[in-house]
């Protein structure tokens, strides 16, 4: 599943997009103000649908995440990228004056994406930048910042605020047992899922839910036991098998205003790069990683960066 962060706004998005202080080790940094975003709605999808996939991204993203808007004004740091590229390939890491690339690079951020690993669901971002020398050498500060904030196309409305109802549980030994079901406590079933009929002997329902994938995802819950307990039986154990999930990790589950739920995974022990194989390949060897930036330099056209968020 692909979700376009331009056309749809939440309020858990931020104005920085790099995890820590502005340094060479970072591979973006964002400069622009923040203080205005892109109000429209994605023409493929609801208002709620688009809110509810950028609040289940963010959430499966962790609280520290924080990304650049379209127009917002960053600054690449080549010699970053190499290192944060080597520190997961087997190459060492280069000088970036193999390419004549200067140590920083000012770039307009022309789109960007939410996605999600199809081989572990973990989630990423792909960033499309466009080169700004012009702006190199300019010290932008204060209210010089908000000029470069968000070109008019964006819009420039207030986020739209969203707060889905929503429960994170690290599951146990029984939650990812074969023969066992997912334990929901009370409160959170009741916030979550639809009613169920308490006058029934045995009440019980069935629950779709989508992933990040747009994979809908079949769950009988029950409440039943001594104690009575919320339960999801049948679909469980193969969710749980799919998604190779097992003890530590946890489930999310995130119901919209419309009532649709989406649900969505944080494994304990995370994979050394979240990024599909597909884009780790292409960046095999240091030539790879700066040859796109430096050519987009030279031509004064796009290129991509990619982020893996850490929770």
């Amino acid at each position: 599943m692909e979700i376009d962060l331009n056309h749809a706004v939440t309020e858990v998005e931020k104005h920085a997009f790099c995890n820590g202080d502005c340094d060479k080790a970072s591979c973006v940094c964002c400069l622009s103000s923040s203080s205005s975003s892109s109000s429209a709605s994605n023409s493929s999808a609801s208002p709620d649908s688009s809110s509810i996939y950028l609040e289940l991204w963010h959430v499966c993203a962790g609280r520290l995440t924080s990304l650049p808007k379209k127009g917002n004004v960053v600054v690449y740091f080549p010699q970053g990228h190499l290192e944060q590229a080597a520190s997961s390939s087997p190459f060492p890491p280069m000088d970036i004056s193999t390419f004549d690339l200067p140590p920083q690079i000012f770039c307009r951020v022309v789109n960007v994406q939410l996605l999600a690993n199809k081989e572990n669901d973990e989630v990423y971002t792909q960033v499309t930048l466009l080169p700004q020398p012009e702006l190199a050498g300019i010290n932008l500060e204060g209210k010089e910042l908000e000029g470069l904030g968000v070109d008019e196309e964006g819009g420039g409305g207030s986020p739209t605020k969203s707060t889905p109802h929503m429960f994170c549980k690290t599951l146990t030994a029984s939650d990812t047992s074969t023969h066992g079901g997912f334990s929901v406590p009370r409160r959170a079933a009741e916030d979550c899922f639809p009613p169920l009929d308490y006058k029934q002997q045995r009440p019980s329902q069935e629950l779709v839910a989508k992933d990040l994938h747009g994979v809908e995802w079949r769950f009988r819950h029950i409440y039943r036991g001594q104690p009575r307990r919320h339960l999801l039986t049948t679909g469980w154990s193969i969710f749980v098998s799919q998604k190779n999930l097992v003890s530590g990790d946890a489930v999310l589950f995130l119901r919209g205003e419309g009532g649709e739920l989406r649900l969505g995974i944080r494994r304990a022990v995370r994979p050394r790069n979240g990024l599909p194989d597909s884009i780790i390949g292409n960046q095999n060897s240091y030539p790879n990683v700066l040859s796109l930036a430096a050519n987009a330099v030279a031509t004064k056209s796009m290129f991509h960066v990619f982020y893996s968020p850490r929770y």
